[in-house]
């Protein structure tokens, strides 16, 4: 997230450049907002063809030269300083609204014009105790959004989800279009690999799809995959696996770290809470492992490994991946066929697990044969490189930028494990840093104290900036900044990074939750534990709502749930979703728990 400091650099320097330019200005020039003067004169009309007639004025007397006509009553001048103060509230009042929408930059313009009304007004702030309060009101509230801006990584601020793409591959009813699946069945005989592929409506339905509509989803997961491609291979060949599994993640994440499925399965392989926890993935407040592409990778290959072993085919291995073996299970024993097409046309699996099979099938047979697909011009990301560096203190990832000079979105995309962009304050954890930074790294935070890793900062000294300015902004003084940095001078040499040390509650603040509930329909394998975590509320909590004792939960259980608010965040109700009056075979679009009074829509991953 851009930061708001410079509003406040900004308004120091203005402040000190009106100090220096008030002796040499000239004649006030009339304000665009001045209020009426107490006493009015009454107001005439005029027109070009009517000039205002002047008023009525006695006879002229000669005058002797040495006698001085007596001046006429001047009217009273307008006070332009309440039109200020309006104009500069208007502007403060359109950046709050902007800030809360989170629209930063353009909060930052308002901010910036709010206190450009009031220092390059006519009149000088300094002299003027209306415009002076004026002035430190403003800049103190522009400087508790700012803190606020900071706390971003305290804890409290959740990373956002992407939507996973298999749930819009879902949505489809692919037409198989005859001219490709003919190419495909030939293409077919020349494609190795080390899954059994083969070709049928369904398939050659989804190849159409992804050739065509689907495209940009293909493509973008095809770009993506060379990121992870080489970790892939490497952890499935350790774990004893097919290679070509790979394509179950383009499938479901499009290989992206941090998708969300509607069924609230995450990551790159998109494991429920419940099942990921079963394969060593933790959950905390802080970091979720399923987010993790290494740690997902190597799990997602032993269940798949697990799943295989139980019913011997890598079909049925993949449906019960997709919707949970008792799901697969309970199909072949209700039709004694243990063979993933017949449980298709008996459409006895849930619809989103009849597709997923075709649909990795599709994107298998597409991979393997790229020119044929018209892939063979894009290309895939390069591998993604990294240095490894153990803490265990929470640090914010914006110092751990500032520290290596890299930019913050690197940082997240290298730590998408991480929730709240704070490594966690109560464990270790595998901080991942831009390649070659790892030394860098390790010698700046040594100047920050371990408890102050989350809320103090680095900074650059930028040409013009005077330590003054500098506290001002971090909303810090000018002696902790020299004290920090055993500053001898107040002169500041650009450049030169400077250790700030900012107060706040960083990561110790109290958690507050909405007043308003959530709900939250149980599947199976769920359990208070798991559920506390996935919604980032104390297990205590969620017992205390729901009445319950103990840590099991039965399937289709709807429970309250009362969510944390991030500082700042509205309480807003849940939206209630509108009844359609007609009835509708679509599937349902929420990756949410249900509002209050809904049904939580039934989803492939319900293990």
């Amino acid at each position: 997230m851009k930061r708001l400091s410079v509003v406040l650099l900004g308004a120091s320097v203005l402040l000190l450049a009106s100090c220096d330019s008030t002796e040499s200005k000239k004649a006030a020039r009339p304000a665009a907002q001045a209020m009426a003067p107490s006493i009015q004169q009454p107001a005439t009309t005029s027109s070009p063809s009517n000039p205002p007639t002047p008023p009525a004025q006695a006879p002229a007397k000669a005058q002797t030269p040495d006698k001085a006509q007596t001046p006429a009553p001047q009217p009273e001048k307008a006070d332009p300083v309440p039109g200020i103060i309006a104009e500069a509230e208007k502007a403060y009042e359109s950046g709050q609204a902007n800030y809360k929408a989170g629209h930063l930059d353009a909060a930052k313009q308002d901010f910036n014009h709010a206190v450009d009304i009031l220092m390059q007004g006519p009149v000088d702030v300094k002299s003027d105790d209306r415009l002076q309060e004026e002035f430190d009101k403003i800049t103190e509230e522009i400087n508790k959004l700012e803190m606020a801006a900071f706390k971003e990584g305290d804890g409290f601020t959740e990373q956002q989800p992407v939507p996973a793409p298999i749930d819009e591959a879902n949505q489809v009813e692919p037409s198989a279009d005859p001219n490709v699946k003919a190419k495909a069945e030939a293409d077919l005989k020349n494609i190795q690999s080390d899954l059994p592929l083969m070709i049928n409506e369904y398939v050659a339905g989804y190849i159409s799809y992804f050739s065509t509509r689907g495209r940009g989803v293909f493509e973008g997961a095809w770009t993506r995959s060379g990121r992870y491609r080489e970790m892939i291979f490497r952890v499935f060949k350790e774990e004893g696996v097919p290679q070509d599994l790979i394509y179950m993640a383009q499938a479901e994440s499009g290989f992206k770290p941090m998708a969300l499925s509607r069924a609230r399965a995450r990551g790159m392989w998109q494991f429920m809470a419940s099942r990921g926890v079963g394969y060593g993935l933790r959950r905390t407040w802080w970091v979720d492992d399923r987010q993790d592409p290494e740690k997902a990778t190597r799990a997602a290959a032993r269940h798949l490994k697990d799943l295989y072993n139980q019913f011997g085919d890598w079909y049925l291995a993949m449906a019960a991946y997709n919707s949970g073996p008792g799901n697969v299970q309970q199909a072949v024993k209700r039709t004694g066929y243990a063979d993933f097409w017949e449980l298709y046309k008996r459409n006895v699996l849930p619809g989103e697990t009849k597709n997923y099979v075709p649909i990795i099938l599709a994107m298998t047979i597409m991979s393997k044969n790229p020119a044929q697909y018209g892939l063979d011009a894009v290309q895939p990301d390069p591998p993604l490189s990294y240095d490894a560096v153990a803490v265990d203190y929470p640090v914010d990832l914006r110092l751990v930028a500032e520290c290596v000079d890299a930019p913050l979105e690197q940082l997240v995309d290298l730590n998408p494990s991480l929730l709240r962009r704070t490594t966690p304050k109560d464990q270790s954890f595998d901080l991942h840093l831009p390649a070659g930074s790892k030394v860098k790294y390790e010698t700046a935070i040594a100047s920050i104290p371990k408890e102050k890793r989350v809320v103090w900062r680095y900074y650059k000294v930028q040409q013009g900036d005077t330590l003054t300015g500098v506290a001002r902004k971090y909303r810090t003084t000018e002696r902790a900044i020299s004290q920090a940095n055993d500053l001898q001078s107040t002169e500041l040499a650009t450049d030169v990074k400077l250790v700030i040390p900012v107060s706040g509650a960083g990561a110790n603040e109290k958690i507050v939750y909405s007043r308003y509930p959530s709900r939250y329909k149980t599947h199976t394998g769920d359990t208070v534990l798991t559920v506390a975590e996935d919604f980032g509320v104390p297990p205590e909590r969620l017992r205390r709502w729901n009445g319950l004792k103990g840590n099991g939960l039965r399937r289709g259980r709807v429970l309250t749930i009362y969510k944390p608010l991030a500082p700042g965040e509205p309480d807003k109700a849940p939206a209630r979703r509108r009844k359609k009056a007609h009835t509708s075979t679509a599937k349902p679009k929420s990756d949410t728990a249900a509002a209050p009074g809904q049904k939580e829509p039934l989803n492939a991953k319900t293990q």
